[in-house]
């Protein structure tokens, strides 16, 4: 007799990430939300009885991709304010804009936007760091995305909260109060280190250590964050971090583009995370991050895309082939980031630095289903002879057909099942209009 089986996946490769390459002619056996087998088609359709076999012919399967750092609620500032120096970015159109309009209805429309997007590019899961969180969790839920929340912390006022203490308490009950959905999980997301209290940053170690819970911040991300550290503290923001205990394996640095080689290896030391966002670091000329170097020191790195106002796109493979293609100009090794490391990068990587790579990030059996078809046939994609070299340097969002989170289906045959775009696109033009207004 067969086994049960929700639906059987037939594509031409299945890219496992686990384990290195493609398998050709393979399938995935999906029940109840999880990765039942990946074994041969042949044997697969022998051995499980589905209710939905899905051809994929030409097609890779691969996890769905991870975005380890972003603010999704941005997307409603996409373009805002291009073109300039990354202080002047900030301090003269998109904070003042932030604080007079950011609020629960701001982050709910432009998460929801945000995660049309990455659905529809193949990025199933995501870390977010923003001001009213459980907007953006509601979002989330609503799109039917797995995210990490940022319990946003601030020393100074914003929009959200008064103070570290009000940010915190909020980040505490958003917590309690949505800790049973499975597709969220919570990390303590302090924006900049630099710019908070050796007390806050004490007790938000604390705090992630008995809750077991991420630490996800900007670091070393401008020159100007380092050279405020010195003055304020007479330190570089890693070394007081270090020296306040809050390295280690629960550790997300996000962007880490300013790192010497003792700064490497105490991220290494520590078994860190780096959140690497070359495309945002770019646009706002801030630098090029040690990729290199941090893998080489045994640092484990994940891929983000950072804001839509400083990227203007969420979109992951983007973020691989520039990763992969920085990393080898960067420091004159063509082998510095391989297309395998790069896809690790955006999946397994990304889900290890958020304590989520026992349940997604590879393709696996027990692990939650999470997967993207990837379409290989068309004419600028032949001829095929390394589909995961295909997949960084080729493929784009634009050749994705069909995403599953935790076993739904979330875009089929290129077009989203759950949300509504054109209520997507009319809720941008409200807020275009008041921002400009």
């Amino acid at each position: 007799m067969k086994a049960r089986a929700d639906f059987l996946l037939l594509p031409q490769w299945v890219v496992p990430v686990e384990s290195p390459g493609a398998l050709a002619d393979h399938a995935v056996a999906v029940a109840d939300g999880a990765i039942l087998d990946v074994l041969p088609a042949e044997a697969a359709l022998a051995r499980y009885a589905a209710a939905q076999t899905v051809a994929l012919p030409g097609q890779a399967v691969i996890p769905g991709l991870v975005n380890l750092h972003g603010h999704a609620a941005t997307s409603l500032l996409r373009g805002f304010a291009d073109d300039r120096p990354a202080a002047a970015w900030r301090e003269e159109p998109v904070w003042p804009a932030v604080r007079q309009h950011v609020c629960d209805a701001f982050v709910r429309d432009g998460t929801l936007l945000a995660a049309a997007e990455m659905l529809a590019g193949g990025v199933t899961a995501c870390n977010d760091l923003y001001v009213f969180p459980h907007a953006a969790g509601e979002a989330f839920l609503q799109a039917g995305m797995r995210a990490t929340l940022g319990l946003f912390v601030a020393e100074h006022p914003s929009p959200y909260a008064a103070d570290a203490d009000g940010h915190l308490a909020k980040g505490l009950a958003l917590r309690d109060d949505l800790k049973d959905e499975a597709l969220l999980a919570f990390a303590f997301a302090p924006h900049a280190a630099s710019a908070l209290s050796d007390a806050t940053l004490a007790r938000i170690n604390t705090l992630a250590e008995q809750l077991c819970l991420p630490i996800h911040t900007h670091l070393h991300e401008t020159d100007g964050e380092i050279l405020d550290s010195l003055k304020q503290h007479g330190v570089r923001p890693l070394e007081r971090l270090a020296k306040l205990g809050l390295l280690g394996p629960n550790f997300i640095g996000a962007h880490a583009v300013h790192l010497n080689d003792a700064e490497i290896g105490s991220l290494a030391s520590h078994g860190c995370h780096v959140a690497h966002c070359p495309s945002a670091d770019l646009k706002l000329a801030r630098g090029f991050a040690p990729v290199a170097d941090l893998l080489r020191a045994g640092v484990n790195v994940g891929l983000g895309t950072g804001s839509a106002a400083s990227n203007n796109r969420i979109d992951l493979f983007a973020e691989m082939r520039l990763a992969a293609l920085l990393a080898k100009g960067v420091s004159g090794d063509a082998a510095a980031l391989p297309a395998a490391a790069a896809l690790h990068a955006a999946t397994l990587g990304a889900a290890r630095a958020l304590n989520l790579d026992d349940r997604i990030g590879s393709i696996a059996a027990g692990k939650r289903a999470d997967l993207v078809a990837v379409d290989l046939r068309a004419p600028a994609c032949q001829p095929v002879f390394d589909p995961v070299s295909h997949l960084v340097y080729v493929a784009g969002r634009e050749h994705v057909t069909h995403v599953w989170v935790d076993g739904k289906l979330k875009l089929n045959e290129g077009r989203l099942v759950d949300l509504d775009t054109d209520d997507l696109v009319a809720r941008a033009a409200y807020w275009r209009t008041k921002l400009t207004a």
